[in-house]
């Protein structure tokens, strides 16, 4: 039975939503922004190899390991406490972070960057399933939630470029300090505060450990997109495994665990988890290939590049927005059938590319499956908060969370490897005269590796070259969307099969 009117959001709540919706922003602006300032901060502060990749690395991963630890936390104390906290100590971390003097105080202020943006996403999303009881007004909050990540990972690179074509790197860090002390001055007056009054207190081993588990498992997978299956990424990733079974093991003997598992046994709760972490391992496995093709296939600067992505950025804000009213109209499983429908449409458009051409293609296909990802993200979202007790909201936003973390890592990892192995399969057995061994089998590893080597070789060797490596990588390019097509369509068929005991537990 859906809510009453006595249940409608009013302008307060609204006005509150568009409060926690910026720091939300900022959060996915400090995903991309650093990017551009690493050539700019690398010869200020001269960090070695091994610094940079932290620099660089450091923020997501901490993120990822705080999640769980900060969604039941935000039950316990207290969502809007945890929040005004979390921006606080984010607003501290990103000036000293501007302020650096060195690689290692980079270093560890990103990282305490990590551990205070961890606050933000569970602990706005649980406001937002206790600010709007009405199920529609909750998918219209969710989806402007939703939007404000994808504006962020958007403008984020555009207008760091703006600040460091004027300023200092560290200037790309201090945007979020104006937004967060507005949320300070705002947020305890806008944002109701709520928290489990039978929650007791934290477990620590259990921090300790879905901390120790997330880690391992994201490092291991980020090594194997970086050097493929090397004995001790796997050994990272099995290491994480096996603390994760320590850790679900301890939470079926806790009396107030950290996460409640009783949350897998709603079907609606598990099958939405399981839509938005397998859509976000096509959704970002997919686009690491994209962002290959236009840079190194059809040869687009970074700007320009990243100007034909603008399309697809502009498709989520439309899908962010579209959905809820979509499901005012439609059934939403019927709505995310569709989204994932979608996908299959858009993967199939950048099966259509090949080595001389296909921006026309990729640009339709990336704003098609922009679309059809929202559909799934956003309802899947809803549905996984929704489904929760409200106690519990915190504890599940930070499982949702979680799993787009886990879904990313693993798509770019499988996915990557994958393609990785079918370049290496087509450039095997080729061979050019006058390219020395060492420079052939470098370029037979990765096509950056091959645009690299060949602009030290005579043009004719060199178009040669690119040539083979252009179509082995596009191969490449083609499989990997198939296999996201193929990965969408049963997805898709699940869900529609699922649908009456889905929309079932849902009411």
């Amino acid at each position: 039975m859906n809510p009453t009117n006595t249940n409608l959001a009013t302008k307060k709540e609204w006005i509150g939503l568009a409060v926690i919706a910026l720091p939300c922003l900022l959060y996915a602006m400090d995903l991309t922004v650093l990017y551009l300032a690493v050539p700019h901060l690398t010869e200020d502060l001269k960090p070695t190899g091994s610094q940079l990749l932290w620099i660089v690395d450091i923020y997501g991963f901490l993120v990822a390991g705080f999640l769980v630890t900060m969604g039941t936390l935000g039950d316990r104390i207290g969502r809007r406490k945890l929040l005004m906290i979390g921006a606080a100590s984010f607003g501290v971390a990103s000036v000293l972070a501007a302020f650096s003097k060195n690689a290692e105080m980079l270093i560890a202020t990103r990282a305490l960057l990590g551990i205070t943006a961890a606050t933000l996403a569970p602990s706005t999303l649980s406001l937002i399933r206790n600010m709007f009881l009405d199920t529609n007004q909750r998918t219209v909050a969710i989806g402007i939630w939703g939007t404000s990540f994808s504006i962020g990972g958007a403008i984020g690179p555009l207008i760091g470029g703006l600040l460091l074509e004027h300023f200092w790197w560290g200037s790309v860090f201090l945007l979020s300090v104006p937004v967060m002390i507005l949320l300070l001055i705002a947020g305890p007056k806008l944002l109701p505060e709520f928290k489990d009054p039978n929650a007791g207190s934290l477990d620590i081993p259990s921090v300790i450990l879905s901390l120790s588990s997330v880690l391992s498992i994201i490092y291991g997978f980020k090594r194997v997109a970086e050097d493929g299956w090397e004995v001790l990424s796997f050994l990272f990733i099995v290491s994480g495994f096996l603390i994760g079974t320590f850790f679900i093991r301890r939470q079926q003997n806790l009396k107030d665990p950290l996460i409640d598992l009783q949350l897998f046994k709603v079907p609606a709760f598990s099958a939405a988890l399981i839509a938005n972490s397998l859509t976000i391992f096509v959704g970002l496995g997919s686009f690491l290939f994209l962002a290959q093709y236009l840079q190194l296939v059809l040869g687009l600067s970074p700007l320009v590049a990243g100007f034909w992505t603008l399309p697809s950025a502009a498709g989520n804000v439309v899908g962010s927005l579209a959905v809820p009213m979509l499901v005012r109209k439609i059934r939403p499983i019927i709505v995310v059938s569709g989204g994932l429908v979608l996908n299959i449409v858009g993967l199939a458009f950048y099966a259509l590319v090949d080595a001389n051409s296909g921006l026309v293609y990729v640009v339709i296909g990336s704003v098609i499956i922009s679309l059809g990802i929202c559909s799934v993200v956003i309802l899947g979202t809803d549905l996984i908060v929704g489904s929760a007790p409200p106690e519990r909201a915190g504890a599940a936003a930070s499982i949702s969370e979680t799993g787009v973390e886990f879904g990313g890592v693993l798509g770019i990892a499988v996915l990557g490897s994958i393609g990785t192995a079918v370049y290496k399969n087509r450039m095997n057995g080729l061979n050019f005269n006058g390219i020395s061994p060492e420079s052939m089998e470098s370029a037979k590893g990765t096509l950056g590796a091959a645009v690299s080597v060949a602009k030290e070789l005579p043009e004719d060797i060199a178009l040669s070259l690119l040539h083979s490596a252009k179509h082995a990588f596009t191969d490449s390019f083609q499989l990997v969307s198939i296999i996201c097509a193929v990965i969408s369509f049963v997805l898709a068929i699940t869900i529609f099969i699922m649908r009456k005991s889905l929309e079932k537990e849902e009411s």
